[in-house]
């Protein structure tokens, strides 16, 4: 199993920042962030990259899947059906960038690497990352999505309320600095805040579709930029690395009745 990692770079926890001083860090991320998105657009226009779920979700969202270099947000209505999910997209986005690196940020990191790999995680591209308190695990989230080297970032937040707006803005500046995908996992809530993230997800497990050993989850995407809200019933095929849509689950049924 990997080992476990106080830190990913080497700066002094909880040194506090005056509001001078993070004026001058966002206006520097800001920079940061429309260089790389000019040199993007220069060098690869109209090849952003793109995470493919399955042809029936792709066919429903703007970009024909879910854009790479932004952050997205994931509800854990239910933890383990919901860290499957998270587990499936730094999955798909770390074959994007084949030498490219995968994040797991948590106070106490529990993932299991052999599980992992059943929903396409190869354990040799993971690095787990032990930030006890929220400000550090921010921090290293931060600077991990900002690094091009990093395929897949993902940030585990057990606190209800989440990182504020500033704290998201400035993991999506991160995210289209670096190009890699930023995941943020939280705990659900009736009332999420607001927030920059180009999709949120709510997910929970579905009975409908089990069997086999195979993992069945109610995808309900809340928000897409330019997309319209959904749900599906999926389940996870690891023999055939294949997620598939079944039939729309029963509360989309009952909204269309």
């Amino acid at each position: 199993m990997p080992a476990k990692t106080e830190h990913i770079m080497n700066k002094p926890p909880g040194t506090p920042m005056s509001t001078t001083t993070e004026m001058e860090t966002d206006r520097a991320a800001l920079l940061a962030s429309l260089r790389a998105r000019l040199a993007r657009g220069s060098a690869a226009q109209g090849t952003r990259p793109r995470i493919s779920l399955c042809p029936e979700i792709d066919a429903t969202l703007p970009e024909g899947g879910l854009p790479g270099a932004c952050l997205h947000e994931i509800l854990a209505a239910e933890p383990g059906a919901a860290t499957g999910f998270a587990t499936l997209l730094l999955a798909r986005a770390q074959a994007l960038n084949p030498s490219g690196s995968v994040l797991w940020i948590s106070q106490d990191p529990d993932a299991y690497p052999q599980g992992l790999a059943r929903l396409g995680l190869a354990p040799q591209h993971l690095v787990l990352v032990r930030a006890p308190r929220a400000q550090d695990a921010l921090w290293a989230t931060e600077e991990a999505a900002r690094c091009p080297a990093v395929a897949a970032t993902l940030l585990h937040s057990p606190l209800r309320e989440g990182p504020d707006m500033t704290a998201c803005r400035r993991l999506q500046l991160a995210a289209e600095t670096g190009g890699g995908l930023t995941v943020l996992l939280g705990p659900d809530t009736d009332t999420p805040a607001p927030s920059p993230a180009r999709s949120r997800w709510r997910v929970r497990a579905a009975a409908e579709g089990a069997g086999h050993g195979q993992p069945a989850w109610e995808l309900e995407l809340l928000l897409h930029r330019g997309g319209v809200p959904r749900r599906w019933n999926c389940t996870w095929n690891p023999v055939q690395d294949r997620l598939s849509v079944l039939e729309s689950s029963p509360t989309e049924r009952r909204r269309r009745g």
